[in-house]
């Protein structure tokens, strides 16, 4: 067994111990609002990377997008690391979209599968103005790719406006590559911004880390903390099975962090 999937287990035993032994949501499909999403197969690499389970970020970016925060309207976004992509789809169904969403994972046909079906099976509620689309992506290799699917100039400042990182930061030896994926694809201009969001079970010294690597590359984040007023959660739309009292359990099993450029 590699080390990574012994890391996976480790992460999944302790998200899963903080809840009671029980998965963020337990159904099949995954309703939020008006999105239907599917986990992908828990098999291969999608076992290995666990993209066959939403964690609680997931839930939290969710959220915030519900009470508009990421002030994304008509800008182009791209998720690594998407999963089953529910911050991203919950993003294009907002009623100030942004013009481009991009959702990426790695290139694996049961992890892809999954992402496409979900892109395909919410294109109905998806906002005008809007395009959705989905790619196989490996961090830290070529972007030139990603970077084309912007429908700009080519340029040396050319990137996205937002990048979304939900639950990623726990693989301490992919940090490395994670930082170069952000530096070549997050655009150079002044209010571009990372919104990432992990749990509690990604240990303090290695989100640490990962924020150290980002400052050497001239990226600051900042960890917003919640008050405790919004520690309570705020979103109106249905979740699953889910109630309020155990979406807050979930949203407060979170840390989370805005990235900018330094400089």
């Amino acid at each position: 067994m590699s080390t990574n999937e012994l890391k996976s287990e480790d992460i999944l035993s302790d998200a899963l111990e903080f809840l009671g032994g029980k998965p963020v949501i337990e159904d099949d499909k995954i309703h939020y609002g008006p999105l239907v999403l599917t986990l992908a197969p828990k098999q291969g690499k999608a076992n290995t990377l666990l993209a066959d389970h939403l964690f609680s970020p997931a839930l939290f970016l969710a959220e915030r997008i519900e009470l508009n925060l990421l002030g994304t309207g008509s800008k182009t976004v791209i998720e690594l690391g998407a999963g089953c992509g529910l911050p991203s789809l919950l993003l294009s169904t907002q009623p100030d979209p942004p013009s481009l969403i991009v959702l990426t994972d790695y290139p694996d046909d049961n992890i892809l599968g999954n992402l496409k079906m979900n892109v395909d099976r919410n294109q109905h509620v998806v906002s005008s103005g809007c395009i959705v689309k989905w790619a196989g992506y490996k961090w830290g290799t070529d972007h030139l790719a990603l970077l084309n699917l912007i429908n700009a100039p080519s340029s040396a400042n050319r990137g996205y406006d937002v990048m979304i990182l939900s639950d990623l930061l726990h693989f301490a030896d992919s940090h490395d590559m994670l930082i170069s994926s952000i530096t070549r694809l997050l655009a150079k201009k002044d209010d571009a911004r990372v919104y990432i969001g992990a749990g509690n079970y990604t240990h303090h010294h290695v989100c640490r880390s990962f924020l150290e690597k980002g400052k050497e590359a001239k990226l600051i984040f900042d960890e917003i903390m919640v008050c405790e007023e919004d520690k309570k959660w705020r979103g109106k739309l249905a979740v699953s099975t889910l109630d309020n009292e155990a979406l807050e359990l979930r949203k407060n099993n979170c840390r989370y962090w805005v990235g900018r450029w330094s400089d």
